[in-house]
C-alpha cells in the first residue's frame, strides 16, 4: 500500500454531528477521491499567495526647542495643571522635576514617535489636496465637513500656517509629492505610485506599510524569499521617502530629522515618560490620528483609543489574577501604569492565502463559510503547536530586565490572561530560576521602594535577566478561552461569544478584534481565505531570516490541511479546553523568555501534542510536579521538525522544503545562527560589552535602540539595495518586458545602484537622485504586477 493510501487507512475520525462539516465534503470539494494527491491540497504548488504588514519605529532627531514631542509636552495643559497643583501644595513637585529631566536629559537628541511640523506652503499641489481631503470627517460622502480634531494638524506660529503630522502620515504626503516629481512617462509607473498611497497607513502608534502587491509562494517564484524581496523593496522605499521628506519639507534644516527603522519594543524613554503622564495624555501624544487608510479616520482613531484603554485596564486586572494564582501572596505590589505601552510594540504580520480555498468559499456550493470556519479553526490549532519554531530562530526582540523589573505584576504583563494558573505558576518559578534571583538559600524579588531594590541588587549581585523576544511578553498575543466559550472550536460566531465573556470579566472589549498569533482570514471579510501569522518581531535579514520564516509558515499551512484531509487530525484530537489551550501555548512564552524546560500532563488528551512528544527526546517524569512530564524546550522543537518530516515527506518534497528544514535544524543546534543571537551580538557591539548580564538593563536597552536605528538600519538598506539590483538585472528586464533606459536612467541600473549605494546608506543623496531611486522602486513594483511599460 502506498504512503498516501495508508494515510486514508488511519483510524476513522469521530463522526461529525449534524452541524459539523465532514472531511469527506472537504476532500470532494478539493477533487481528492482516493489517494492523497498533495498537488490538490490547499497551499501547494501555485496555490499559495502571500502579503505582509510591517510596523516601524519612528523617531525625530533634534533639540527640545525644535522637535514636536518636547514642544507638545512643554506646552501641554497636562504640564500646566501639575505645575499649578505643585505651586499650591496639592501635589509634590516630584512629577514636575521628572518631566523636566525627561525634556532636558536627552543626550542623543532622539524623540521617539514624535510628530513633525513644517510650513504648509512646502506641500506640493497633490500633497496639499490629499491633506485637505484627509482632514474631512468622511472622505466617501463628498462633503467638506472637517474632522472634529482638525485643529491638531494645523497650527499657526509667528503668523505662518504649519502642518503638524505623525511620521506615518508624512510618508504618504512625501510619496504624493515624489510621484508628482517623476518624469511624465511611463504613465504606468506613475499610476503605481498613486496606487501605493493607500499602502502607507496610520495605525496604532508606529508607521505601518502593507505589501505593494500579493506575491506567489510557488517554488519557481522563490517561495518565501519572494515576499522577503517585496518587503525589502517596501522598506527601501520608506527610507527614500523619509530622505525626500527631510529635504522637501525642510525638516533637516529646521532641526527635525525624521528616521524610521525596524525596532520591536517600545523605546526606553517613551516607557519612562509613560510612567509620568496620564493615560489620556499618552493617547494624545502617541496614539495615531489615522489620517490615512480609512474613510472615517476619526472613528478609527477613537477605536485605537478604545484598544489602548482596554489593554491598560486589562493589564491592571491581571494583578488580581496573579493574586488568585498564588503568585502574589500579599498586598505589597507595584501598581502597573494606568497606561499600557503594549501598542507601541512593533512586529511583522504575514498573511498566506489559498487560491483553492478562496474560490471554494466564494462559490459557496460544496464548501461554504461554515466549512471555511470549521477547518480553518482546526488548522490554527494545529499550527499553534509549531509556533515555537519561529521564536528566537527567525525573529526576536532581545531585552534586558533588571532586578527591579521582577515584580510579577510587571514582568508577567498580560500572561495572566494567556495561560491558566498552573502553567503560569510553573513559568514564573522557572523564570525566577533562570534569572538567578536566589541568595543565601532564599529567592528574592523586588520589594517596591527603589532604594531597597537597588540595595538588594547590589549586595546579592542580583542582575535580572535577558530574554530573546520581549515583544511576545509585552503584548497581548493570545486570549485564553473560557470554559463556556472556546475560541477555535470551528463554530461560526465563537469569537464573538468569547469576546462577550471576556468583556464581562474586564479582560477585553467585544468591539475589538480577537487577539491570536494565528488568525483566520475569511474570504467574505478579507477577499481571500487563509491565515495571518503575528509571531514575528524583528528579522535581522530579509532573505535569510524573513524568507525562510515565510517558507516555514507556508509549509505548516499546507501540513495542517494535509493532516486534516488525510483524516489524521480532527477537532476531537485537540480538544477545546482552556487548560489544553494553555498547555500547547505555554511553549511560545518559554521560548520568548529562553526557559530550557516546560511540563505537560501525563494524561493530556491533546493527541497531536502526544504524537509530537513521542518524537521528542529527553522527556522524563517531573520530580517537582507529580503527574507531569518534564520536556526540554529545544528537544521539543526538534521533535516538531521530525513530526513534519515523518508525517508529510511527500509535502516536503512537493514544496522543496528539505533544505529549509535542514537549515532550521542547524539553527536549533547552533544558537549563534539564530535571530536572537545575531541581534544580541549587534546590541553588545553597540554597548561595548560581551555579556548582556554585565550591562545594566537600561543601558542595554538603549544600546539596542541605537543598534536598530544605526548599524542594523544601514545593513538592511544595503541588503534591500542588493535585492533590488537582482530584480533590475537584464534577465528580469526581459522577463517583465521592461526597457530600463526608458525611465530616464542609464541602460544599466545595476551599475547606477552600485555607484549611489554608499551615498544612500549615509543619507547624502540630493533630492533629484532620491526621486530617481523612487522611480526605480516603483518601476520594479509595476513590473512585478505583470504590467509592461508598453505605453512609453
Amino acid at each position: 500500500m502506498s504512503r498516501q493510501a495508508a494515510a486514508f487507512s488511519s483510524p476513522p475520525a469521530a463522526t461529525p454531528t449534524a452541524t459539523e462539516p465532514s472531511v469527506d465534503r472537504l476532500r470532494s470539494a478539493l477533487g481528492i477521491v482516493s489517494e492523497l494527491d498533495v498537488e490538490r491540497l490547499p497551499f501547494v504548488g501555485t496555490d499559495a499567495t502571500a502579503g505582509a504588514e510591517a510596523e516601524l519605529q519612528a523617531s525625530v532627531h533634534g533639540g527640545r526647542d525644535t522637535v514636536d514631542l518636547p514642544l507638545a509636552v512643554a506646552g501641554s495643559d497636562f504640564l500646566a495643571n501639575i505645575l499649578r497643583r505643585a505651586r499650591v501644595g496639592d501635589t509634590t513637585p516630584r512629577q514636575v522635576h521628572a518631566l523636566e529631566r525627561f525634556l532636558d536629559a536627552n543626550s542623543d537628541q532622539v524623540w521617539d514617535n514624535s510628530w513633525v511640523r513644517f510650513p504648509r506652503r512646502l506641500l506640493g499641489t497633490g500633497a496639499g489636496d490629499a491633506f485637505a481631503r484627509d482632514l474631512r470627517a468622511d472622505k466617501s460622502d463628498g462633503s467638506n465637513r472637517l474632522r472634529g480634531d482638525a485643529d491638531k494638524f494645523l497650527v499657526v506660529e509667528r503668523g505662518i500656517d504649519y502642518v503638524r503630522i505623525p511620521i506615518s502620515y508624512l510618508l504618504k504626503l512625501a510619496l504624493v509629492d515624489a510621484v508628482a516629481a517623476l518624469p511624465e512617462r511611463p504613465e504606468s509607473v506613475r499610476r503605481t505610485g498613486q496606487r501605493l498611497f493607500a499602502h502607507f497607513l496610520s495605525d496604532n502608534t508606529s508607521p505601518e506599510t502593507c505589501s505593494f502587491n500579493v506575491v506567489s509562494l510557488a517554488r519557481e517564484a522563490g517561495g518565501g524569499r519572494a515576499l522577503a524581496r517585496e518587503s525589502a523593496r517596501r522598506f527601501l522605499l520608506t527610507q527614500l521617502l523619509l530622505a525626500y521628506a527631510n529635504r522637501r519639507y525642510e525638516l533637516a534644516v529646521t532641526g527635525q530629522k525624521a528616521v524610521a527603522c525596524h525596532a520591536p519594543t517600545p523605546p526606553v524613554r517613551q516607557r519612562e515618560l509613560n510612567e509620568l503622564i496620564s493615560d489620556s495624555f499618552y493617547r494624545e501624544l502617541f496614539m495615531n490620528p489615522c489620517l490615512s487608510g480609512w474613510d472615517r479616520g476619526e472613528e478609527k482613531s477613537a477605536y485605537m483609543g478604545l484598544c489602548h484603554e482596554v489593554l491598560s485596564r486589562s493589564q491592571l486586572n491581571g494583578v488580581k489574577k496573579l493574586r488568585d494564582a498564588g503568585i502574589i501572596q500579599n498586598n505589597l505590589v507595584v501598581m502597573p501604569s494606568t497606561s499600557s505601552l503594549s501598542l507601541a510594540n512593533n512586529g511583522v504580520h504575514v498573511s498566506i492565502g489559498s487560491r483553492r480555498l478562496s474560490a471554494l468559499a466564494a462559490a459557496g456550493d460544496s464548501f461554504g463559510t461554515r466549512d471555511e470556519k470549521y477547518f480553518g479553526d482546526l488548522a490554527i490549532k494545529v499550527m499553534e503547536h509549531f509556533l515555537p519554531l519561529f521564536v528566537g530562530t527567525y525573529s526576536a526582540a532581545p531585552y534586558r530586565l533588571g532586578f527591579q523589573d521582577f515584580h510579577p505584576e510587571v514582568a508577567l504583563g498580560f500572561l495572566p490572561h494567556e495561560l491558566d494558573f498552573t502553567h503560569l505558576r510553573m513559568l514564573w518559578r522557572r523564570w525566577k530560576g533562570k534569572a538567578k534571583l536566589r541568595a543565601l538559600g532564599l529567592t528574592f524579588t523586588p520589594c517596591g521602594p527603589g532604594w531597597i531594590d537597588r540595595t538588594l541588587s547590589s549586595v546579592f549581585n542580583l542582575r535580572g535577566d535577558w530574554v530573546p523576544d520581549f515583544r511576545l511578553l509585552d503584548y497581548l498575543v493570545f486570549l485564553l478561552s473560557t470554559n463556556t466559550s472556546p475560541s477555535l472550536n470551528g463554530v461560526l460566531g465563537n469569537s464573538e461569544r468569547l469576546k462577550r465573556d471576556l468583556a464581562s470579566l474586564g479582560v477585553f472589549d467585544a468591539r475589538m478584534s480577537l487577539y491570536l498569533l494565528v488568525k483566520l482570514r475569511e474570504q467574505a471579510v478579507m477577499g481571500f481565505s487563509g491565515f495571518e501569522a503575528r509571531q514575528y518581531s524583528l528579522f535581522p535579514r530579509f532573505g535569510e531570516d524573513m524568507g525562510r520564516a515565510v517558507g516555514l509558515q507556508h509549509l505548516l499551512c499546507a501540513y495542517a490541511y494535509r493532516e486534516i484531509v488525510a483524516g489524521r487530525l480532527t477537532h476531537a484530537d485537540i480538544p477545546d479546553d482552556p487548560t489544553l489551550e494553555s498547555e500547547r501555548r505555554q511553549v511560545v512564552f518559554d521560548c520568548a523568555i529562553g526557559l530550557p524546560t516546560f511540563f505537560v500532563h501525563e494524561a493530556t488528551s491533546n493527541h497531536l501534542l502526544s504524537k509530537i512528544l513521542s518524537r521528542t527526546r529527553g522527556i522524563r517524569p517531573s520530580r517537582r510536579y507529580p503527574g507531569y512530564r518534564r520536556v526540554v524546550t529545544d528537544e521539543y522543537r526538534r521533535g516538531l521538525v521530525r513530526t513534519v518530516r515523518e508525517d508529510a515527506p511527500d509535502l516536503v518534497e512537493a514544496l522543496g522544503a528539505g533544505e529549509l528544514l535542514g537549515e532550521l535544524d542547524q539553527r536549533l543546534v547552533d544558537p549563534p545562527t539564530c535571530a536572537s543571537h545575531q541581534l544580541l551580538g549587534g546590541i553588545l557591539a553597540e554597548a561595548g560589552a560581551r555579556d548582556p548580564m554585565r550591562v545594566e538593563a537600561r543601558s542595554f536597552n538603549l544600546a539596542a535602540e541605537r543598534y536598530y536605528r544605526g548599524p542594523l538600519r544601514r545593513a538592511q538598506i544595503q541588503e534591500a539595495l542588493q535585492l533590488l539590483r537582482e530584480e533590475l538585472s537584464p534577465a528580469a528586464a526581459r522577463l517583465w518586458g521592461v526597457q530600463w533606459g526608458d525611465l530616464g536612467l542609464l541602460a544599466n541600473p545595476d551599475a547606477y545602484l552600485a555607484a549611489v549605494q554608499n551615498e544612500l546608506v549615509e543619507d547624502r543623496l540630493n533630492t533629484e537622485e532620491i526621486v530617481r531611486l523612487i522611480s526605480l522602486v516603483l518601476a520594479v513594483t509595476t513590473a512585478q504586477e505583470g504590467v509592461t511599460l508598453d505605453d512609453v
